[in-house]
């Protein structure tokens, strides 16, 4: 995993980041071989970032909002508001078919920081409530009896089936779509 060298150097540090605390974790991944993988110097890095949990923070701010997109449908796709958020566990069902499938980034930085006042922490937070957010603007249209505790289920049943295929390592064989399809039935 190379970065483009035309790329300004925070930009390949985080990119690097990204890429590799995905795929092996923040505490897997020393300084040395981030900034070898990013082609920066230690020095560089250094006088872009204190120190690597700002990395960490930074690059989850950088990249995580894209992360979270991914999972979302096209605004402009004309879909139901129930399509629109079985959108979400089908596009996670498809990602966890995949072998570089390691789970919810946000879910993971979380889990390896061990400290929820940590910033990288926080900006995880903050991602997650953005999911909520848009579970929760699409069961107000639902018009179900609680749109807010149908979109914490939503959130905790992505999260959920996101570990459970890294645990297993397995993908999830339809288990997302039919238990999103349940909580939307069972909350009308």
């Amino acid at each position: 995993m190379s970065m483009t060298p035309t790329a300004a150097p925070r930009e390949r540090l985080l990119r690097a980041a990204a890429d590799l605390f995905y795929a092996e974790g923040s505490s897997a991944v020393g300084v040395e071989r981030l900034c070898r993988t990013a082609g920066v110097s230690k020095k560089s890095m250094y006088q872009l970032f204190a120190t690597k949990d700002e990395v960490i923070a930074e690059s989850l701010r950088v990249h995580g909002p894209a992360t979270i997109a991914a999972y979302f449908p096209d605004p402009a796709a004309d879909l139901p508001p129930r399509e629109r958020i079985l959108y979400v566990f089908a596009r996670l069902e498809e990602n966890s078919e995949s072998p570089s499938f390691h789970g919810c980034p946000l879910v993971n930085a979380a889990i390896e920081l061990h400290n929820p006042s940590h910033e990288a922490s926080m900006v995880a937070l903050s991602l997650k409530k953005e999911m909520e957010s848009y579970f929760l603007r699409q069961a107000e249209q639902l018009e179900v009896a609680d749109p807010a505790f149908l979109a914490a289920q939503l959130v905790l049943l992505f999260d959920g089936c996101s570990v459970r295929a890294v645990m297993r390592g397995e993908p999830l064989a339809g288990l997302a779509l039919r238990a999103a399809k349940h909580l939307l039935d069972t909350a009308a």
